[in-house]
């Protein structure tokens, strides 16, 4: 169910449109969680408390006490940013979709609108920047490098996103409904589930990406495991917006929905998800150019 950084060899549910297309060049699927924004914000899980409180505390603060500044790149709703300004910290978002942004702002954030390749920062720099569930949206030409000059001395880039997959009592039936419904989709062929393993090989290839722009200190690896119930209503509120799902018209998304609810409701109407989130993030070099 979840996606994975750049350099990424499965088929992502996000990102794979065909097997030459990048996923930053994906802008019809990158840009339609819109369309379920309400829904977005209300079904996705926030990220864990001790990720966030490791970004704060990476992250130098400006001359103002207590205070980091942040770029949340993709921000979405503002799930992460607005855990994030919890934690004391003044966000900035920006997010290439009108929709999210406004329902983000209707929260209380600050949000842009642009995708990170082409937002102007206005001289505007950070202690940290963040990217969460979103990374692979953003051209790899531009990441890392934009990034490194966004960020203020020891500032901190930190790239993460959630690993979950249903049981296989869940996932095997919506599989086999997709695949039945929309068979011509390029997200068809993907299997019912996918190694942790899997997803932990694509933040490495992040990590050597930032590595590469030669402008940061090695690259730290995260990991945080928890879990989540989820009654049969409340995984069919969160279905529909994956990639995979965000395109389709009413009628196929209907009956995958249902094949999904009748397989939950056989489990006893819930089920416990295993999520894995993952991160890789690294300080700016002190003698970065």
């Amino acid at each position: 169910m979840p996606t994975l950084p750049h350099g990424q060899q499965g088929r992502p549910e996000q990102a794979q449109l065909a097997a030459s297309v990048q996923p930053h060049r994906a802008r019809q699927v990158a840009e339609s969680f819109g369309a379920e924004a309400q829904r977005y914000d209300r079904a996705r899980p926030p990220y864990p408390d001790e990720l966030v409180a490791r970004i704060v505390a990476g992250s130098p603060g400006p001359d103002v006490p207590d205070v980091v500044d942040v770029l949340d790149v993709g921000c979405g709703t503002g799930i992460a940013a607005r855990q994030l300004q919890a934690a004391g910290c003044a966000v900035l978002g920006i997010d290439p979709d009108p929709r999210m942004a406004a329902l983000a702002r209707a929260r209380g954030l600050r949000v842009e609108v642009a995708t990170f390749e082409d937002w102007e920062p206005a001289g505007r720099t950070f202690d940290a920047v963040v990217v969460g569930q979103a990374w692979h949206w953003v051209d790899p030409a531009v990441d890392a490098a934009k990034a490194a000059r966004l960020l203020r001395p020891k500032g901190r880039l930190t790239i993460f996103g959630h690993v979950f997959e249903p049981p296989a009592e869940v996932a095997e039936p919506f599989a086999a409904a997709f695949r039945r419904v929309v068979p011509d989709s390029p997200f068809g062929d993907r299997p019912a589930r996918r190694p942790l393993e899997l997803y932990r090989a694509g933040y490495a290839r992040t990590a050597d990406d930032i590595r590469a722009t030669g402008r940061f200190a090695e690259p730290e690896q995260w990991s945080f495991a928890w879990e989540r119930s989820y009654t049969r209503d409340q995984w069919l509120d969160l279905l529909p917006t994956t990639g995979g799902l965000t395109g389709l018209r009413p009628a196929p998304l209907a009956e995958v929905l249902d094949a999904v609810g009748a397989a939950v409701d056989a489990l006893g109407g819930r089920f416990t998800m295993p999520y894995t989130t993952l991160a890789t993030s690294a300080a700016l070099r002190t003698d970065a150019p």
